[in-house]
């Protein structure tokens, strides 16, 4: 069985994924402009700027790896945990260190964990979505859902 896709824009299939797909509610948030503290004479960071906070989801990519670095030589920083994060396209980009946190969602294993960008959305002529690559700050998991007695 075939369904006609006559009159189907990107924008229809991006408000389809938006709606049955994406619905975590996720936070991307980077670091605040410091904030000198007269006290110690030094700038501390200041609190974080949300720069983003709504649909989203947190997608494996792929199993963990191994990354071998050799001593002196260039590498690039590679994650043993990665991760993906699905955005709307109307969210803003985000950029290489930001955090991205899930604050709902149907996984409870999910809710507050954290992962570091680890380079700006993609971008695609073709795009319904934007997709961005994350390794996983957290590495244990503080749900008690699973748990028995």
């Amino acid at each position: 069985m075939s369904v006609p896709i006559e009159g189907l824009t990107l924008g229809a299939v991006s408000d389809l994924i938006e709606g049955k797909i994406l619905t975590d509610t996720v936070r991307i948030s980077r670091a605040g402009a410091p904030v000198f503290n007269p006290d110690t004479g030094q700038y501390e960071p200041g609190p974080p700027v949300i720069i983003y906070e709504g649909h989203g989801g947190i997608f494996p990519n792929g199993d963990p790896g191994i990354v071998l670095h050799l001593e002196g030589q260039a590498y690039v920083d590679d994650s043993t945990s990665k991760y993906k994060l699905i955005t709307p396209l109307d969210a803003p980009v985000a950029s290489r260190g930001d955090a991205v946190s899930v604050i709902s969602g149907a996984d409870p294993a999910a809710v507050g964990r954290t992962w570091r960008v680890l380079d700006i959305g993609q971008t695609s002529t073709l795009a319904v979505v934007r997709t961005t690559f994350l390794d996983q700050n957290t590495q244990s998991s503080t749900s008690t859902s699973g748990s028995t007695s």
